[in-house]
């Protein structure tokens, strides 16, 4: 197989600067970007960027036979069922000589809850939500476009992404505002990926992953959510954060926060380590805020 040259990052946030760096100039990257204000700063970062607008198609035009290789990170519209965001990509892309191979990064919310069972790829899916009902459908979308065109096509579920040093991701950040978590009778299991590791599994992706194949990218911990945030109040030194019971949950969570909370399902990550053949640098919590 011959390895990609040429990346186009789609959705060039945190987690693409760090494939970014991750890569070391390995290959030439190119991202694309709707706000002008960001041009500077990619470009510091090494990358070349490319202005459009995922919901302008029109704007999307000079992507067309860009790049050899396409990580996809930016996320579906906050309404409906669908992603017409990556209908426009594809669309674009298809215009010239395709790429060799896309990796999308999708999100463990397309199985819905699973009770605290442990989950592999292969598990139907069952969403039970507009935000991971757009993921479903773009997942869809991405591997009949890759079987129609032979584009290797490799989709990352990817749960809760944290990082010390990533705005909105440290999991410090939860605990100090004081939101309580569920007694441990009514609690679920969560998942987590430390961000630098997301990014090596996504190069690992672009350099092993297999055609249309699914692959969930999570680390070693198995944990229910008010034990993962009570060992992140103990190991920084925070109070641990107050517990409530299900019934008391509209008192205290958004829809948005009781959606997470109200799903427990545990992923297996034995095809990411066989598959795309990655070592954990941050296997647990524990390791993820040593830094």
């Amino acid at each position: 197989m011959t390895l990609p040259s040429t990346l186009l990052i789609v959705g060039c946030g945190d987690v693409g600067l760090r494939v970014v760096r991750a890569l070391g100039g390995r290959l030439r990257v190119f991202a694309l970007t709707s706000s002008p204000g960001r041009l500077d700063a990619l470009r510091a970062a090494g990358v070349r960027p490319v202005v459009g607008d995922l919901d302008d198609p029109a704007s999307l035009n000079r992507l067309a036979g860009l790049a050899d290789a396409v990580l996809y990170l930016a996320p579906p519209p906050s309404t409906g069922h669908s992603d017409p965001r990556l209908g426009a990509l594809l669309a674009a892309l298809s215009r010239r000589t395709l790429p060799s191979r896309v990796v999308y990064a999708s999100t463990t919310g397309v199985y819905g809850d699973c009770q605290g069972a442990w989950v592999t790829e292969t598990r139907p899916l069952a969403a039970t939500t507009d935000r991971a009902r757009r993921r479903v459908d773009a997942e869809s979308r991405l591997r009949a476009w890759g079987r129609a065109t032979g584009v290797r096509v490799t989709t990352l579920r990817i749960p809760g992404i944290y990082a010390n040093d990533r705005e909105g991701g440290r999991p410090t950040d939860r605990v100090r505002r004081g939101t309580p978590l569920l007694v441990a009778a009514d609690d679920g299991y969560t998942n987590h990926i430390h961000a630098d590791d997301l990014a090596r599994a996504c190069i690992a992706a672009l350099w092993r992953g297999k055609p249309q194949r699914v692959v969930q990218v999570c680390d070693d911990s198995d944990m229910k959510t008010g034990d993962y945030y009570d060992l992140v109040a103990d190991l920084s030194g925070l109070p641990r954060p107050a517990r409530v019971t299900r019934a008391q949950a509209a008192e205290h969570f958004s829809a948005a926060q009781w959606s997470f909370l109200n799903e427990s399902r545990r992923l297996s990550n034995a095809r990411m380590k066989r598959e795309l053949r990655l070592k954990l640098m941050r296997p647990t919590i524990r390791e993820g805020l040593a830094d």
